[in-house]
């Protein structure tokens, strides 16, 4: 079991269901715990998808619970689901827990709505983009450590294009972002052309939030929403900022967060609009 795994969905889920049995129950984590003769903590971690965990501790738990016949199998074999690992899985020493909860969450997601105000969302960076940036922030790296960031963010890029239920982008971006040069002129010319071929994808909606519509982007920094299949499992915000990663599951910090989203994209060009847009801007730095 390795502590800090970054939660699946099916691990998410799992913990909210075991934690309810155990309220139902009318259980402290504190009891439970005695009777697995293990840690409180661990019971707190299993709870809040912090750890991956076996079936053979889901029964365990369903035993202090008391819960047989068709819940105790779908439970089982949630966990048994809940353990599939990820290609992200082989970096896991070397990326943040918040980070590779990003990555499972996305893999994971039906639709991702994301506000960037100052650099492109790393989904639509192209590969000299994602490096130009990562170089900046992570200065003093050597250059092994930097293409190997480079290559899982560009790896992350596959949940847009794969066969079976391809994650639907939705973009809000300043137009700030598309009007700093990172890298140059040539190489932010590539990259817009790259955003304005990428716009044409059915499962992908770029919108610009043109420096006239006023204050509407100050109003927040970048931001993404994650929606996922099941109406079970709940929408959870992501917000990414110098102080850490932030990660918001209550239901009504998240609803502030699809409104702010909902008032941007309100506030922004239409898709086809700014698809133009986007291609002015690129046209203007050849």
């Amino acid at each position: 079991m390795v502590v800090g795994s970054p939660p699946t969905v099916r691990r998410r889920q799992l913990g909210r269901e075991l934690r309810a049995l155990r309220e139902t129950s009318g259980l402290l984590a504190e009891q439970v715990a005695t009777e697995l003769r293990c840690s409180t903590a661990r019971i707190s971690r299993i709870e809040t998808a912090r750890v991956r965990i076996s079936p053979g501790t889901v029964h365990e738990l369903l035993d202090v619970y008391g819960i047989e016949g068709p819940e105790r199998q779908r439970l089982v074999a949630l966990a048994r689901q809940a353990q599939e690992t990820g290609w992200w899985q082989e970096y896991s020493e070397r990326l943040t827990w918040e980070y590779s909860t990003l990555i499972a969450l996305e893999n994971d997601a039906a639709e991702l709505r994301w506000f960037e105000p100052s650099v492109l969302p790393g989904l639509v960076q192209t590969e000299e983009y994602a490096r130009t940036v990562i170089r900046k922030t992570l200065p003093g790296h050597s250059a092994e450590t930097i293409e190997e960031k480079v290559g899982v963010r560009m790896a992350r890029q596959r949940v847009l294009s794969r066969e079976t239920d391809p994650v639907r982008l939705w973009a809000v971006l300043d137009e700030a972002v598309l009007r700093r040069l990172v890298g140059g002129p040539e190489l932010m010319h590539r990259q817009l052309r790259h955003l304005v071929d990428l716009s044409t994808l059915p499962t992908v909606r770029l919108q610009v939030l043109p420096f006239a519509r006023g204050a509407s982007a100050c109003i927040t920094g970048p931001f993404t929403v994650l929606t996922f299949p099941e109406t079970a499992d709940a929408d959870v915000a992501y917000v990414e900022n110098e102080a850490g990663d932030l990660y918001v599951e209550k239901p009504a910090g998240v609803a502030r967060y699809n409104l702010v989203f909902d008032d941007l994209r309100a506030d922004a060009l239409g898709c086809d609009d700014s698809r133009a847009f986007i291609a002015e801007v690129a046209d203007g730095l050849t």
